[in-house]
Order: structure tokens, then sequence, then C-alpha cells
């Protein structure tokens, strides 16, 4: 991977967020999010397709369906105004997207090493954030405590590749797992609870800074071993 056309990609990437996520909503241009949201991950689809070449076959599959499903998602959140059904399949957009996420890092399961633990931190998270949301959730209660579960495995899952990828690869990975699962409680309690400072924003940084962590592990995971 050449560092010069890297270090071009990630000012080209903090650009389009810049625009995201202060541009569009300081000036008030709606339209702007139109063309700057999807380009978030537009841009790292092409750079993970351009990057990739060396990595097996069905790990780059799984993770540009893992991405195209994010940009799926993307786009059909930018109508939730319209209607509230768009939420809906964005959400299950990013469900499938999470279990793209979800069947890369399976891949690179440590068998050895055990999940329970930091399963109990999740759950403790996961049931305080619940605690907060419940109230407001009415009609999309199953369906957001089936999306809080799926999340929970790939972070679970990234948590697991511990041992079996290079040092570089599980520290991004892992962290941008759990920056996602930041991002997605961020915009769940501006939803369901209470509108929160600065929400889009917050949102869309953590988003856009969660995937482009993963993308990046991902990268640098070890080709050469066997899957």
């Amino acid at each position: 991977m050449k560092p010069t056309s890297s270090f071009s990609f990630y000012i080209v990437f903090a650009i389009i967020v810049l625009f995201e996520t202060l541009l569009a909503n300081w000036l008030d241009l709606d339209w702007i999010h139109y063309i700057s949201k999807p380009l978030v991950v537009i841009s790292l689809i092409l750079f993970y397709k351009r990057r990739s070449k060396l990595i097996n076959t069905n790990i780059r599959i799984l993770t540009i369906l893992a991405l195209v499903f994010s940009l799926f998602g993307d786009v059909l959140l930018l109508f939730v105004k319209h209607s509230q059904y768009f939420f809906i399949c964005g959400l299950i957009a990013f469900l499938i997207a999470h279990i793209f996420y979800c069947l890369v890092f399976l891949k690179h399961r440590n068998k050895t090493k055990s999940p329970y633990g930091f399963i109990a931190l999740l759950l403790v998270y996961a049931l305080g954030l619940f605690w907060l949301l419940k109230s407001g959730l009415n009609n999309l209660l199953i369906p957001v405590i089936l999306y809080m579960l799926v999340i929970l495995a790939m972070a679970t899952l990234a948590y697991l590749r511990h041992g079996k990828v290079n040092v570089q690869s599980y520290n991004l990975v892992f962290y941008g797992a759990l920056v996602f699962m930041i991002s997605d409680s961020l915009l769940a309690l501006n939803k369901f609870y209470s509108p929160l400072p600065f929400a889009d924003f917050s949102i869309m940084f953590t988003y856009a800074l969660a995937q482009l962590l993963i993308v990046k592990g991902l990268l640098f995971q070890d080709t050469k071993k066997p899957l």
C-alpha cells in the first residue's frame, strides 16, 4: 500500500466528512446531505476495492457487501422525514451490514479466547441503554432489540479476532466496532430518548470514523495465512 496514495484518500475522506458533519448543518443546506452522506461510504468502497486485491476473495466480497448495505442504510435514512418506513428499512439495511461484518470477523475468530467477560460488559451497557430507550420505542421495540443483539454480536466477534490477526488489524477493527456501537447509541438516544446537542455532527462523525477504522483494519489483515 503506497503511503502517498493512502494519505490522499484520507484528505479526500476528511473533506467529505467535513462537508457532511459541519458545512451542511451550519449552512442549513439539506441538499448537501444528499451528496456528502452517501459519498462517505462510497469513498470507502472504492478505497477498499482498490487496496484489497490480495485479500481472500470471500472476505473481500463480504466486506464490500457490508459497505454496500451501509450505503443503502445511509440513503434510506436521508428520507426519514418523509416516512417512518424509511427508518425501518434503513435499520434493516444496517442490520444486514452488521451481519456481513460478523461473517468477516468470524473468519478469524480465536476459538481459544473466552468471550463471556466481554459479553457481560456489553450486556450491562446494552441494558442501561435499553432502559433509557424503552419508553420511546413503541412499535419499534422488537426491531431495535434485534438490531442491538446483532451489533453486540459484531463487537464480540471483533473482540475475538485477538491472536488470529496482527495487532494493528485487531486494534483498528476492534476500536472501529466499539465506535460503531457509540454512533448507533447516539442515534438511538437522539431519536427515542431525548434530542442531543450537536447530534448530527456526533452521530455522523463517529459513524464515519467507525467505518474507516474497520476498513483500514481489514486491509492490514495478514493475507498470507490460510483462512
